[in-house]
């Protein structure tokens, strides 16, 4: 009797799967229009982005590159990363802690300010900040006083885009911070375990795939921010322009080849990034099938022995 209330349980899982798969003419249909999206809006233009930067061939493709102005702007888009970065990390982390781990007024509050640069204009960002530190700005003459220079200069631009990437890691953080809870890091603490042993022995390796996907979303935005760091930058060549913004400024100046150049780097780092993104998912994918294998493995065992 068993076996036949098995069998018809079966069959009627059966049906109800097959009732919820669409038809193979609807599944292709949408598959199509997502490929074909994809091939208009990200294939096309960003092989254009290639062959207009190597199309005069590579001497004049790295001749675009090798400029002293572009060295420039690579040299100061990767220095704004090398600084942002990390300042978001400690942020990302020291939040989503406080926010997950504590109850306390402005809880709400300061989740809300996190989201903030999602919603703001990175243009109207950009002009705040020229309002704050520029030279007829409320802090501008009390800067100008003791000769410290932000607003035109580097520490602006880092500003700039400590602002934008502000939610990266923390948003990456605090979902998987509030599913996993605290009880392991209070068991650690009962057995004797200091805050940074918790933290790096327990917390870290917890979290430790989202703050790597974080870290390179942050990474991303970072190099490839325009609008507020165009506001706050002053467009210096040679001295404020980033990757992007020497893009524009190539561009036009009807210097073609040459913005084509710089924006296929912009790409590289791009694709790079979608490459290291993905890997890193293969890895926790394959991560998280291990350790469900080992419990499999135990209650196996478990059984056959009983």
């Amino acid at each position: 009797m068993a076996g036949s209330a098995n069998r018809r349980w079966s069959a009627s899982a059966r049906k109800s799967e097959r009732s919820t798969e669409e038809s193979p003419l609807v599944k292709w249909t949408l598959i199509g229009i997502a490929l074909a999206f994809c091939s208009v809006f990200l294939l096309l233009p960003l092989a254009n982005v290639f062959y207009q930067a190597l199309n005069k061939g590579w001497s004049h493709y790295w001749g675009a590159l090798s400029t002293p102005d572009s060295i420039a702007a690579i040299r100061l888009t990767f220095l704004v990363a090398l600084i942002t970065v990390p300042l978001n990390v400690v942020f990302g982390l020291t939040a989503a802690w406080a926010i997950t781990k504590f109850e306390f007024k402005g809880k709400t509050l300061l989740t809300t300010l996190i989201d903030l640069p999602f919603s703001v204009s990175p243009v109207v960002a950009g002009l705040v900040f020229v309002v704050l530190f520029g030279l007829q700005g409320y802090l501008g003459p009390w800067l100008d006083d003791r000769d410290i220079q932000i607003i035109f200069a580097v520490p602006g631009i880092v500003i700039a885009t400590v602002f934008v990437t502000l939610p990266f890691v923390a948003r990456e953080l605090i979902p998987l911070m509030q599913a996993q809870g605290s009880d392991q890091e209070q068991a650690a603490l009962t057995l004797g375990a200091n805050g940074w042993q918790t933290f790096w022995h327990i917390t870290l390796p917890n979290i430790k795939w989202a703050l790597l996907f974080g870290i390179i979303l942050c990474n991303s935005r970072a190099m490839g921010e325009f609008g507020a760091v165009s506001v706050v930058s002053g467009h210096i060549t040679g001295r404020t322009d980033t990757m992007p913004l020497r893009v524009e400024k190539l561009y036009n100046e009807y210097q073609g080849t040459a913005a084509f150049a710089i924006a296929s780097l912009l790409a590289l780092l791009a694709l790079v990034t979608l490459v290291l993104k993905t890997y890193l998912e293969m890895k926790q994918e394959h991560e998280r099938a291990a350790a469900q294998e080992v419990p499999a493995e135990r209650e196996h065992h478990s059984s056959h022995d009983a």
